[in-house]
């Protein structure tokens, strides 16, 4: 659970945490946000007033995919959707690693269960956001890979020969099964996706660019 703010002066501290340690003052400039599906939109970590403008648009249920632990940003987002009456929750996911099948299903009963419309975001709206929105728009819109890999693009800040580029793998790899014969996503992730592979196949193929 999020630490809490109890008063003025950890307001402050945690404000300035958030702009200065957690990079706000980037996202202060550039908020990264795009809608992907009818009621369903993408950004990086929104600001408070970001928040009330959301929920003036009608936007009342947030997705943070940083994850719900102890720390000034999420005592600011918490605080920040409690005062506007929005419903926040996590679906954490990892920008440099290849996701669990256990974090992949969480994020799909998240996408089940939330009401849209509602906004999904990570710390920059970059890598996490991108591959939470790819997953959406395949598992839920029933979309296909390639429309879906429009969401790792230079355009949301995402770059695919950093670290990050792990992220897209992960989508190479479900591209190439189905090039074997049809397969339902969530079939995949359950019962023939395996993380550390994929770790491996990435790890290699940056040792072999180098």
């Amino acid at each position: 659970m999020s630490a809490r703010i109890n008063s003025i002066w950890q307001r402050l501290k945690y404000e300035a945490h958030v702009f200065f340690v957690d990079h706000g003052m980037f996202r202060a400039l550039y908020w990264n946000k795009a809608q992907i599906a009818p009621g369903v939109y993408r950004s990086n970590y929104p600001t408070p007033a970001r928040i009330r403008g959301l929920k003036r648009r009608g936007i009342n249920n947030i997705l943070s995919l940083r994850g719900d632990f102890d720390g000034p940003f999420n005592a600011i987002e918490r605080d920040a959707c409690e005062r506007y009456g929005v419903t926040l929750d996590f679906a954490p996911l990892g920008a440099r690693e290849a996701p669990t099948a256990d974090r992949i299903f969480i994020l799909l009963d998240k996408f089940k269960t939330i009401n849209a419309p509602f906004l999904m975001h990570c710390k920059s709206g970059a890598d996490r956001a991108s591959l939470a929105s790819a997953i959406y728009l395949i598992a839920m819109e029933g979309k296909s890979v390639a429309e879906a890999r429009q969401m790792f693009s230079v355009r949301f800040i995402h770059f695919k020969w950093t670290k990050t580029g792990i992220l897209d793998m992960f989508l190479d790899m479900y591209e190439e099964r189905l090039e074997q014969g049809p397969v339902a996503f969530q079939d995949w992730v359950a019962h023939e996706y395996d993380p550390e592979a994929l770790t491996q196949r990435f790890a290699k193929r940056r040792i072999t660019s180098r």
